[in-house]
């Protein structure tokens, strides 16, 4: 696929909400709030030893680019040579699957946005991590050092790759004017039923709860993953009305990008990625951030509790949050970047603008993904929350 250059959304972004406990099974009982419940006792490594030859990665599409998406986006080859760790890359759609296959045991290291870290960090799926064996670390935005969702009573478990947005894509040709609002694929969805997608994951509820939020303020809702059983329902409601107009659900980034290339799709939820390589493809595609916010990632670098490969994994946390290769993966992807150098090494000297990498109040209406749990994220008490085990059966339920 060739590549397309860097999309100019007027505004693309990402938000703080705080990502605070894990989930389900997984979940702590003496979880009292952001960051506080106590994970299974897991040494980080000590000191770095012999890199081990290998490194079984597994990633969100677009972070560990070996040059055969496009021959001139690559940094695992040169990482290959640098360090004599040959990679092997499996990619996830969902955080779902990013869990369901670390739990494996094949993976050494993993990008875990927020709805995925907690859940392994509760289980005991990965391990603390050892910043001095991470130099570049000290070059991470402080806005994503040691935050609810990569770390535990300030024990950090990973290393902060990027953030990024949910967007609102739609057809330039078909969709217009052109939307401002994500009522265009929910009260509105109707306009374009059959051409409406949605991302296939339980965490999609969000999405819904956030428009509410914004368009049914009666409701209460504070942050779109504390929902109680009235709000919870409002969203549920409104995403079984949208099913109506849903073609697909999608969680393959390939073939959301060739929905919308043959028209199947011409409104939905989407990455900057995928608007990239759209665009690439010669889709008349545009994204943007709706005016009442959006869901989003920070994501995490993590390194797993028994990785055959700890000290390749070690030199990739490193190397991927390094100014090169950071800014190279942030334009790739379309976000903004972890490391605050990498704003010195972007091909367009406008990216971290652009992406409002270092602008810590613009990130105020997007909120990262986060693992429902019963105890309301929200902060409120005398309220039982719907945890992530309900959301997964109202999904189930809502595509039927």
């Amino acid at each position: 696929m060739p590549r397309q250059g860097l999309l100019k959304v007027a505004s693309v972004g990402a938000a703080v909400a705080l990502l605070t406990a894990a989930c389900g099974n997984d979940e702590p009982a003496s979880s009292s709030g952001a960051g506080t419940f106590t994970p299974p006792k897991i040494d980080a490594l000590a000191a770095l030893g012999a890199t081990e030859g290998q490194l079984n990665i597994l990633a969100w599409p677009g972070y560990a680019e070996d040059g055969s998406t496009d021959k001139a986006v690559d940094w695992v080859t040169p990482f290959e040579k640098a360090t004599g760790c040959q990679v092997n890359v499996k990619t996830f759609g969902t955080s779902d699957e990013a869990v369901q296959l670390f739990r494996t045991g094949q993976y050494d290291t993993v990008s875990a946005s927020g709805d995925a870290s907690l859940r392994l960090i509760a289980a005991g799926d990965v391990a603390p991590v050892n910043l001095d064996l991470v130099p570049n670390y000290a070059d991470v935005f402080d806005g994503l050092k040691l935050k609810p969702w990569n770390s535990v009573n300030k024990v950090p478990y990973g290393i902060p790759h990027g953030r990024g947005a949910n967007l609102l894509m739609y057809r330039t040709d078909i969709v217009k004017p052109a939307p401002d609002s994500w009522g265009a694929v929910f009260d509105q969805a109707s306009t374009y039923a059959g051409k409406v997608t949605a991302y296939d994951s339980p965490i999609y509820i969000a999405d819904a709860a956030l428009y509410l939020k914004a368009t049914k303020p009666d409701l209460g809702i504070k942050d779109p993953y504390a929902l109680d059983d009235k709000q919870f329902k409002a969203a549920v409601d409104l995403l079984k009305a949208q099913k109506a107009n849903v073609g697909e659900y999608w969680s393959d980034y390939l073939k959301e990008i060739q929905a919308f290339k043959s028209g199947d799709s011409v409104v939905g939820t989407t990455w900057q990625v995928i608007v990239n390589l759209a665009k690439g493809e010669k889709a008349p595609v545009e994204a943007i951030k709706p005016k009442e916010g959006a869901t989003g990632w920070s994501d995490t670098w993590m390194v797993g509790a028994k990785a055959k490969n700890p000290n390749c994994a070690y030199k990739w946390m490193d190397w991927i949050v390094s100014p090169e290769t950071n800014a190279a993966v942030a334009e790739w992807f379309g976000e903004a970047p972890a490391n605050a150098k990498s704003c010195e090494k972007t091909a367009d000297k406008n990216h971290c603008t652009t992406f409002h990498a270092a602008d810590e109040a613009y990130w105020t209406d997007v909120y990262y993904w986060n693992t429902p749990i019963k105890q309301c994220l929200d902060g409120r008490t005398g309220s039982t929350c719907k945890d992530y085990a309900e959301w997964t059966a109202a999904w189930t339920e809502i595509k039927g």
